[in-house]
């Protein structure tokens, strides 16, 4: 097969890829963006990555190290994130501890993604809810909860309460700490910005309310240079006609909340759920 036409078969099978000619900006947080992005790219879409939120370190360890230090107290350890798992288990590591530690403790994760990330450690979650969010695990915890100890290593600023009040509803002795923080990006890359600027985004995707709220303040930047004032810029009257795509209903709160509209939710919480919801827009 010569080179032409080559170029001409490879250009044919994209065009017939249900995102062909779609530009979608990606805001997964720095570092946690590429499996998404191949995903996009998979299924025909130019994919931009504009990290809107950055994972760090609390501001101190302190309590999570004290947490640590007396692990034999609690019942239940309740990890809700992939970053809330590798920030504890780093500084497990850091204490001189190991997973031994945790053997007479029994393990809640929710989501696939967290699930695999503390089978990672050689650890079987001793419960996953059924569905992939918060609500589903106070709605299904295998136990009763009143008079147990459950640790939530967790953002030091910014997350849900929902899940703290409702466990100590039920009786339970909830010890929240802090075991990383989320915060904004200082830059946008310069392709992202561009894209934006030019008008040549379709579709805008959301995977946690932190990235909407933070995607807002870097957006503001953005289009600040088309102000005749000297006010705030509005983002949603710069993202009119942009397609606003979340990736569950507490994501698509903040949706509603920035941009006043969310036309994308995904019926499955996770990547994979996100991306087939855009294909369906997208078809319809």
């Amino acid at each position: 097969m010569s080179s032409n036409s080559s170029t001409q078969f490879s250009q044919t099978v994209s065009s017939t890829l249900p995102l062909a000619g779609k530009t979608v900006l990606i805001t997964r947080s720095v570092g946690q963006s590429s499996q998404f992005t191949k995903m996009i790219v998979a299924a025909g879409a130019n994919a931009i990555e504009m990290p809107a939120l950055e994972i760090c370190p609390p501001s101190s360890w302190e309590d999570l190290d004290n947490a640590i230090a007396n692990i034999s107290e609690f019942d239940w350890l309740i990890l809700t994130s992939s970053n809330g798992i590798n920030y504890f288990f780093e500084r497990l590591i850091a204490l001189e501890k190991d997973v031994r530690t945790l053997a007479n403790l029994k393990i809640a994760v929710v989501g696939e993604k967290t699930a695999k990330a503390i089978k990672n450690h050689s650890l079987q979650p001793d419960f996953i809810p059924p569905n992939f969010i918060a609500d589903s695990l106070i709605e299904h915890f295998p136990e009763q909860l009143s008079g147990k100890k459950v640790l939530f290593p967790r953002v030091e600023s910014g997350g849900r309460e929902d899940l703290i009040t409702e466990f100590r509803k039920q009786g339970a002795e909830v010890v929240e700490v802090a075991a990383y923080q989320s915060c904004c990006p200082s830059s946008v890359p310069p392709s992202a910005e561009l894209a934006l600027q030019s008008g040549t985004v379709d579709i805008i995707t959301f995977a946690s309310s932190k990235t909407v709220k933070f995607f807002n303040q870097l957006a503001q930047n953005i289009f600040s240079d088309n102000q005749q004032n000297h006010q705030s810029p509005i983002v949603s009257d710069y993202t009119e006609g942009i397609c606003i795509a979340s990736i569950g209903p507490q994501t698509s709160n903040a949706c509603q909340k920035y941009f006043e509209r969310v036309d994308v939710e995904a019926s499955e919480y996770t990547l994979e759920g996100l991306t087939q919801a855009i294909i369906d827009w997208t078809n319809n």
